[in-house]
């Protein structure tokens, strides 16, 4: 795979021309983002070099949400940020202008910006590692949804350029917090228990009525997120840095027995995987890899389908009883 481009279009259109080899293995098509990202970051920094100079301190670009978790799909928006070693001024205004050249650079080579700004460029995620700790302590204090959501956010990062034990710094301040405070698991599961109802009494699955998506069901929002949900409250209550939702789970399972049962939802996950894979051949935007019509199922495909949906919400029930025992190592 090619390492070295001058430009971001050369980045984008190198992009263009090769992800489509990668469609239907996760794990590939995860690496080649990366590859994408490190491109497209190291480019950034060389136009800032030449304008400012070298990095004035270490730090670390992080990606969070599914390229976080290495779970992206062929098409994916930005999710990420800085943290830098040095708290000054001078460290502040370089990396502002790092952020600022790396969401501007993503974007070009076919990242989309980030709806909710969840982005380099955005002050709240481009801290020195000392105003990180107090941003992430303020969170943990905070008893708003919004706070939660923004912890959910970053505990799924993970460093691509620059240096990782900055990121394992900034984690073991939510362990080390929830060592006092175990009340935040559940203010955790709070934020993770409304769960679309996507499988009738009868065992019809509930799909779109109307507009662009019509029989379609959303996997994102029904299938990915609670098992993605689930498995992340469970990997903050054990201090796991793993990222990925499939790791998360083999880790879970190594480390303590009441955990055997995730490998059926583990199992379930990889099916999910290989579903979304499907529905990338005629994916134009970004919305497109998460419908899947239920139509085109085989009955075998619709049945898988419905006992993935259905055991969503046992696994959610599973994490309550767990937080519930105060089952900690």
């Amino acid at each position: 795979m090619q390492d070295d481009f001058d430009s971001y279009h050369s980045i984008k259109k190198y992009k263009e021309t090769y992800i489509h080899q990668y469609e239907l293995d996760t794990q590939k098509l995860n690496e080649f983002h990366d590859q994408m990202m490190k491109s497209a970051s190291k480019l950034a920094l060389f136009h800032l070099e030449k304008e400012t100079g070298r990095p004035p301190c270490d730090y670390s670009w992080f990606v969070m949400g599914s390229g976080g978790r290495n779970e992206q799909g062929l098409i994916s928006d930005q999710d990420h940020g800085i943290v830098y070693k040095e708290d000054s001024e001078h460290a502040l205004n370089y990396f502002k202008k790092l952020g600022d050249e790396l969401s501007k650079g993503l974007n070009e080579i076919g990242y989309p910006f980030c709806e909710g700004k969840v982005m380099s460029s955005n002050p709240l995620w481009c801290k020195s590692l000392t105003e990180w700790k107090k941003q992430l302590i303020n969170w943990m204090d905070d008893k708003s949804w919004e706070s939660i959501r923004y912890l959910q956010i970053f505990y799924d990062s993970r460093s691509i350029l620059g240096d990782n034990p900055l990121i394992t710094d900034l984690k073991c301040t939510i362990f080390d917090y929830l060592n006092n405070n175990k009340e935040l698991l559940q203010r955790f599961m709070d934020n993770i228990q409304h769960i679309k109802n996507s499988v009738g009494p009868l065992g019809q699955i509930y799909v779109e009525p109307i507009g662009q998506y019509e029989g379609c069901i959303d996997l994102k929002k029904t299938a990915f997120l609670p098992y993605v949900n689930a498995i992340r409250l469970l990997a903050i209550k054990e201090g796991l840095n793993e990222t990925s939702t499939l790791q998360r789970i083999n880790k879970l399972c190594e480390i303590n027995s009441c955990y055997n049962e995730l490998s059926h939802y583990r199992d379930n996950f990889d099916k999910l995987l290989k579903y979304r894979s499907l529905l990338y051949s005629n994916a134009e935007a970004y919305d497109d890899v998460h419908y899947l019509n239920v139509k085109k199922l085989t009955k075998q495909e619709k049945r898988e389908i419905k006992d993935i949906l259905r055991d969503g919400k046992k696994l959610h029930q599973f994490v309550q009883r767990i937080i519930d025992k105060g089952c900690f190592r």
